[in-house]
């Protein structure tokens, strides 16, 4: 690859004009989830569907955003000349959709470019005593980090974090490849540090007694806490963990909330412009913090609805469309049944409305679905079609713009409520918003039985 090194000027020049040269997004509000959280206004949090390189230029000019994230991190594809599927669980049954493509038809320097292109834009949003973590593996780490040194500066350069795991493949060919690398860089020198604490086993894990040090013993033996090294051994998330969510290459909470812990405090605002699995958001929302989050997939989009969700915290989701209900002329890729009966209360302006979701049919893929896990998608549905529902939530009284539900439901170990009622005052336009497990969703009106 020394041929690439001669061409590492022409990376930063050709990012630097694809950075100036890229379009702003058409941020348009789709839904208002909304928390029960200290941090639970939609507008605290914000996810945008599409391409990450249009939201960041429509926040780098936006005097909200500009120069105000404490942290950044981001979990880019890796140049590993792969495309990735997530695999979901449904019915018993385990399918597989695509998640993201880490495939270059120029190579590495297309790849370099990219991801130039947009570290240049996230420089702009970080704040001056912010922080950048940029997560990556044996591929492409080494050239990633000239680029960094180049966009941040040497001088900027703060840690190589390298998170070592126990799974992954092995061969006979080289030692087994188990860690990943995490670039820590800064925007300046005043940037925000909170040091943590790791055990420190003495040897033999006995006492050493010595004057004025603090000992501690657990069931191993005898430590004493220190800086935390900038070795993480964290285990990968697991088939059985309570996190998985089954999308290629999730990163496990423990493992963001570290990094978060170290860079922020309750209230800052934090971004990952790669979501994914939206472990970031879900870690963000945990912990008290804000964040900002993109990717161009329904299916991240999906994921960290849900995880941000059951933390209790609300989120405003954008997109370049604006949000559609089904007419008569929808062509959309499911659709569901539901049964609405309304009662009427003492009061004239309140209603019970009692809602019964009873079918989930007329399943279309795209080209992207193989066949093999598009047989079972089918034979799954004719066998329990409702399985293939992965959440639903409701809107009583549609303004014909944001979608901003009243009730919510998630499909949690397997199990998804099916039928709702409560009182509503004034009941107006009603839509209900339905997602399957493939990420994909659809809104429909719902109309009371006369």
């Amino acid at each position: 690859m020394s041929s690439l090194l001669k061409e590492i000027g022409n990376v930063m020049q050709y990012a630097r004009l694809q950075a100036e040269n890229s379009e702003a997004a058409n941020l348009i509000l789709n839904e208002e989830q909304a928390g029960t959280g200290e941090f639970g206004p939609s507008e605290s949090n914000i996810f945008y569907l599409g391409d990450n390189i249009r939201f960041l230029k429509t926040l780098a000019a936006n005097d909200e955003y500009r120069g105000k994230i404490q942290m950044i991190y981001i979990d880019p594809p890796f140049f590993t000349k792969s495309d990735y599927e997530a695999v979901l669980s449904a019915g018993g049954r385990k399918l597989r959709h695509p998640a993201y493509q880490d495939t270059w038809k120029k190579g590495l320097y297309e790849y370099l470019r990219n991801l130039a292109a947009r570290l240049l834009l996230m420089k702009e949003l970080l704040r001056e005593d912010g922080l950048i973590f940029v997560h990556l593996d044996w591929h492409a780490s080494h050239y990633v980090k000239i680029i960094m040194d180049e966009i941040f500066g040497e001088d900027q350069f703060v840690n190589e974090l390298i998170w070592t795991y126990k799974s992954g493949g092995s061969t006979k060919k080289h030692f087994s490849r188990k860690h990943d690398t995490i670039l820590m860089y800064s925007k300046t020198k005043k940037y925000v540090f909170y040091p943590q604490k790791e055990k420190s086993y003495n040897r033999g894990m006995k006492p050493y007694r010595f004057h004025g040090v603090k000992e501690y013993e657990d069931e191993h033996g005898w430590y004493t806490l220190v800086n935390m090294k900038d070795v993480w051994s964290i285990d990968m998330v697991g088939r059985t963990s309570s996190e998985r969510t089954g999308y290629a290459s999730q990163k496990p909470e423990q493992l963001i909330e570290r990094m978060m812990r170290s860079a922020t405090k309750k209230g800052d605002l934090t971004a990952d412009f790669f979501s994914g699995s939206g472990t970031l958001p879900a870690v963000a929302s945990r912990l008290g913090r804000r964040f900002i989050a993109c990717d161009i997939g329904n299916l991240a989009a999906s994921y960290t609805m849900k995880r941000v969700q059951e933390n209790g915290a609300g989120m405003s989701l954008y997109a370049d469309q604006p949000f559609q209900v089904m007419t008569e002329e929808s062509n959309p890729p499911f659709r569901i049944r539901v049964d609405c009966e309304t009662e009427q209360q003492i009061l004239p302006e309140e209603k019970l409305l009692k809602i019964i979701i009873s079918d989930f049919f007329d399943l279309r893929f795209g080209k992207d679905i193989k066949d093999t896990d598009r047989i079972q998608a089918r034979e799954l549905a004719s066998e329990n079609p409702l399985a293939l529902l992965d959440s639903w939530s409701l809107d009583p009284h549609f303004d014909g713009h944001v979608f901003r539900p009243a009730a919510q439901f998630i499909r949690r170990n397997g199990k998804l409520q099916y039928s709702y009622q409560n009182v509503f005052r004034n009941p107006g336009r009603m839509v209900i918003k339905a997602q399957d497990i493939f990420g994909r969703s659809i809104a429909m009106e719902i109309f009371e039985k006369k």
